[in-house]
């Protein structure tokens, strides 16, 4: 008998002990939706097809507007730029522009790696967040569900810092294979930026 009566005490420890960790998902992913946008380096990965690339990548991230990825490295294509919106991307090297077509949302491209991560973040739906060490340090690790009509199960996981909420790593990944990662090596919100400069 007394069993039966620990039973709802013990559901409402378990919630309460739930709910502290989804509030910090929450607050680390309201600054990415509030945000005016970020600028962001990182060594983006792909592997598929047994084919591997690597490439250093500088990213201009704008939610809503254009947003532009600049390789920083291999030398042997450093310079090129990428500049997306929600309708279309281009391909830029110095003074020359290409039109390389439209970009749908379940588009899977190194070029879009960071710009979807931030998407993920800001509108990905929920699938699972913990806490959890990368390289020793401290994270909330956050995967989210961006699953298209065309590509299939779509999930994106970030590794943000729990000291101030900025990313230390990103995935994607299609049908459960880990397509693309992102390796983040520096990372400003727009916000920040504006207040070092004041």
């Amino acid at each position: 008998m007394r069993c039966w009566k620990c039973v709802p005490m013990i559901m409402a420890l378990c919630l309460l002990a739930g709910c502290g960790s989804t509030e910090e998902t929450v607050d680390l992913r309201d600054q990415y939706h509030d945000m005016q946008g970020c600028s962001m380096e990182a060594v983006v990965s792909c592997d598929q097809d047994g084919l591997a690339w690597e490439a250093t990548l500088h990213c201009e991230y704008v939610p809503g507007g254009e947003s532009t990825v600049e390789v920083l490295a291999p030398e042997t294509i450093a310079g090129v730029k990428a500049v997306l919106d929600e309708a279309e991307w281009r391909l830029e090297y110095e003074d020359d522009s290409l039109n390389a077509g439209t970009l749908s949302e379940e588009a899977i491209s190194p070029a879009a790696c960071l710009p979807r991560l931030m998407n993920a973040l800001r509108d990905g739906w929920l699938l699972e967040e913990n806490a959890e060490n990368w390289n020793d340090v401290a994270c909330i690790r956050i995967a989210v569900d961006q699953s298209g009509s065309q590509d299939g199960k779509i999930v994106s996981t970030v590794w943000l810092r729990q000291d101030d909420g900025t990313p230390l790593r990103g995935e994607i990944a299609v049908e459960g294979e880990i397509i693309l990662t992102a390796e983040f090596t520096n990372f400003t919100f727009y916000d920040t930026m504006s207040d070092d400069a004041a």
